[in-house]
């Protein structure tokens, strides 16, 4: 289960969890204050150039047992991302995607398909709220000396196998730190950037995938 969740955050993370071109007309309404903060994260997501982000993911099922934690590496340029987290990373050149599982020495590779309405990394930092959720501002925390605005989404869809989705702010930055997945089974999982650096120097090939680079790995062509 676990490496199926990374995975899920690795080619959609921060998802099964969304799919855009639903409407909310009509299912209920939203809270306009919530939404000036998210359209203010967005916006400000959209001035970095680039984005290298380590973050860190806990899953906990219905007794608050911790079932495993990781920690990965997200680097965002554009449309292009890379993601690493143990034993899988996922890179993505803007058109093509390679999905590389480190164990088997195995990569699958597809066509980015930008009309699909599937889930990238930059559409967690911006967009992702739009359409698919109803969103209400709830309390601020304080934790360290920082305030964060937290957001709690509930999706449109029903048949979803979540039913709360809470995201916090940093109030200062406008910058996404965490996200709280809720599942209707009990299940919770936790994603958090642990740091973030808007100004790092990121080569467009650090963004394809070089078999030259992984001896004897089995490419499985899915285009």
């Amino acid at each position: 289960m676990f490496s199926r969740i990374s995975l899920l955050f690795l080619v959609s993370v921060f998802s099964s969890l969304l799919s855009f071109g639903q409407s909310s007309k009509g299912i209920g309404k939203s809270d306009p204050e919530a939404k000036k903060v998210l359209d203010a994260v967005s916006e400000k997501f959209k001035t970095f150039k680039t984005v290298k982000a380590n973050f860190s993911l806990k899953i906990e099922n219905a007794a608050g047992k911790v079932q495993g934690t990781k920690t990965g590496t997200v680097m965002m340029k554009g449309v292009k991302y890379r993601v690493s987290i143990t034993g899988q990373e996922i890179f993505c050149d803007g058109s093509t995607i390679w999905s590389f599982d480190v164990g088997a020495n195995e990569v699958q590779v597809s066509t980015l398909d930008n009309s699909s309405g599937s889930i990238t990394p930059q559409k967690l930092f911006t967009n992702f709220y739009d359409k698919d959720f109803l969103f209400m501002l709830n309390p601020e925390v304080k934790r360290a000396g920082k305030t964060y605005q937290v957001i709690e989404l509930t999706p449109i869809d029903k048949t979803k196998p979540f039913f709360k989705v809470l995201v916090e702010v940093d109030k200062a930055t406008k910058i996404i730190m965490s996200t709280q997945v809720f599942e209707k089974n009990g299940n919770r999982y936790f994603y958090a950037i642990n740091s973030m650096s808007t100004t790092a120097s990121l080569p467009d090939e650090g963004f394809s995938f070089s078999p030259k680079k992984y001896p004897g790995v089995e490419l499985i062509d899915l285009r």
